[in-house]
């Protein structure tokens, strides 16, 4: 899908298994281990924390995809070889959760575009994104039990958050993979497209996305997300609070100012 366009604007860093294409102001973050569904191992992880890092700091960022090598998987979860030796102080390592906590809290937005199965930890990966795009082709699920385990990296949590606490419950303890529309049925996934059609898709969002004033993008998701556990009053004065950023700033003038004369707005994210 993406691999005809990855040498351009590719990272200097070091990367094995993650490619990294930035194209029209957005990063594109591949697991790259088709060989094995893009099962996510320490390196995987380690990798993409690293290019995390880096794309935050990108002022010619404006977000970010995920998605998965070949055509078969976004990520088929965590490397069983590796889990099989784990043990208990293992689970309270950072690990996975960690990563996947700072994908939920990156500022700027993510977008899961998942172009095949994606299963346990890559069902996970993205839920800690902000949208999730599939493609009909895709199966979702968290199949951990299967394997005398539970979810480890925050699936019990988003899940539940997401599409509510008796389907998650159901997903889990059954422990099989959902097809593309149940899974849009329920709220699990934003979209689902035909395979063919799935980048085209996830580029139109990016790009209702991009046209949007920076900052104000920023505050939104930073409100929404925080504010969904919170209380409503709390929640209520966040927004308040992040308005109040918003109005003081030179977006707002420009976009007021760009509506008000008719013309396209130039924002600079100030």
């Amino acid at each position: 899908m993406f691999e005809s366009e990855m040498k351009k604007g590719t990272s200097k860093m070091n990367l094995e298994l993650i490619q990294l294409n930035v194209d029209n102001r957005w990063a594109t973050i591949t697991i790259n281990r088709p060989d094995v569904r893009n099962a996510l191992n320490a390196q995987v992880l380690e990798e993409m924390e690293t290019v995390l890092d880096d794309v935050d700091r990108r002022a010619d960022v404006d977000g970010v995809i995920f998605t998965g090598a070949g055509e078969k998987a976004f990520a088929a979860g965590a490397d069983i070889k590796q889990l099989r030796d784990k043990e208990a102080l293992d689970a309270l390592s950072p690990g996975m959760q960690a990563v996947y906590d700072k994908l939920a809290d990156f500022e700027k937005p993510t977008i899961a575009m998942i172009n095949g199965v994606a299963a346990g930890g890559g069902c996970e990966l993205a839920l800690a994104c902000d949208i999730r795009v599939a493609s009909t082709k895709a199966k979702i699920g968290l199949p951990e039990l299967n394997l005398g385990i539970i979810p480890g990296a925050g699936g019990t949590q988003r899940l539940t958050r997401l599409v509510g606490k008796g389907k998650a419950v159901e997903m889990i303890l059954r422990g099989k993979l959902i097809e593309a529309d149940e899974a849009h049925r329920i709220g699990l996934v934003n979209d689902v497209a035909d395979p063919e059609a799935l980048e085209e898709n996830v580029r139109a969002i990016t790009a209702d996305i991009s046209a949007k004033g920076p900052l104000a993008v920023r505050l939104a998701k930073m409100v929404v997300t925080r504010g969904a556990d919170s209380n409503l009053e709390s929640a209520q004065l966040l927004e308040k609070l992040a308005q109040a950023v918003a109005f003081q700033s030179d977006d707002k003038y420009e976009g007021t100012s760009a509506f008000l004369e008719k013309r396209k707005a130039d924002f600079r994210g100030k």
